[in-house]
């Protein structure tokens, strides 16, 4: 098996969204999974965790806030990327708490590509 980038998870209830993030980021060399739920995403922990995460913050079930709250009480530790299409300045404020990124949509391809190597502790280009 050929050695893959680091491995992603995208976690979004809209289907377009999960596809797109998912495409673009295989073309930057990442393995890409794809999770239509906080709920799902979180169960499939049980069988691999990822290196990152880009969360929806406003999904019906777990929102991407929950999903985080939950990952944090059972001690994983998991870098996020937050993506929303909301205004609301209160998700600035708890993504700037959990150390997180918080992207607005719609945010261009380099914009969510550089927050990902953010999150992963990465240099730019490397």
């Amino acid at each position: 098996m050929d050695a893959m980038g680091p491995y992603v998870a995208v976690v979004d209830d809209e289907a377009p969204v999960r596809t797109a993030l998912g495409r673009l980021l295989r073309l930057a060399d990442y393995e890409v999974g794809a999770f239509a739920s906080g709920e799902e995403f979180i169960a499939a922990l049980a069988v691999r965790r990822p290196d990152c995460a880009v969360l929806d913050v406003n999904m019906p079930g777990l929102t991407g806030m929950d999903v985080q709250a939950r990952l944090k009480a059972a001690n994983i530790h998991l870098p996020v990327v937050f993506i929303t299409a909301s205004d609301d300045p209160a998700f600035e404020q708890l993504a700037r708490e959990s150390g997180s990124a918080l992207l607005r949509k719609p945010f261009s391809n380099d914009v969510l590509l550089q927050a990902v190597v953010r999150a992963l502790g990465k240099q730019p280009g490397g």
